[in-house]
């Protein structure tokens, strides 16, 4: 099986930090792969809030993540405090790409710990359908 390579955005609209939690910790004594994902959710979720929006509601249409590939570069432990940036790319008609990497910074020098890809689908919950993407996201997104 080929190894996910994901190649971020030169830009980044969006960064927030997330300290570890001792919950983060899986038996290896390093973040778990689950609770990544979950960092990444969390970045998502103030990323959609900085623009105005929230998962149900991005100016009416709800989003669904319909995969996730995470490409992990380097442990991170309880105490760090993660830099997660965020950026949205690669729109089509009802979907796009949110990109994330998060690092840290231990002893003065930053570590890239993970970088991450999600794909967003529109989604009428209502209708239970997909939905276009809404034009007024896609020019606070870029």
């Amino acid at each position: 099986m080929a190894r996910i390579k994901i190649d971020l955005p030169e830009k980044f609209s969006f960064t927030v930090k997330i300290p570890v939690r001792i919950t983060d910790i899986n038996y290896g004594g390093h973040v778990g792969n689950d609770a990544i994902l979950s960092i990444i959710h969390e970045a998502r979720i103030k990323y959609l809030a900085h623009l105005g929006y929230s998962e149900l509601n991005i100016a009416g249409i709800g989003l669904i993540m319909s995969d996730v590939g995470i490409e992990y570069k380097s442990e991170s432990f309880y105490g760090d405090e993660l830099t997660i940036s965020v950026a949205a790319a690669e729109f089509s008609k009802i979907s796009f790409e949110l990109y994330y990497k998060i690092e840290t910074v231990r002893e003065g020098k930053t570590i890239l710990i993970a970088k991450a890809k999600t794909g967003m689908v529109c989604y009428d919950y209502k209708a239970k359908k997909v939905a276009v993407v809404p034009e007024e996201f896609v020019k606070k997104a870029n």
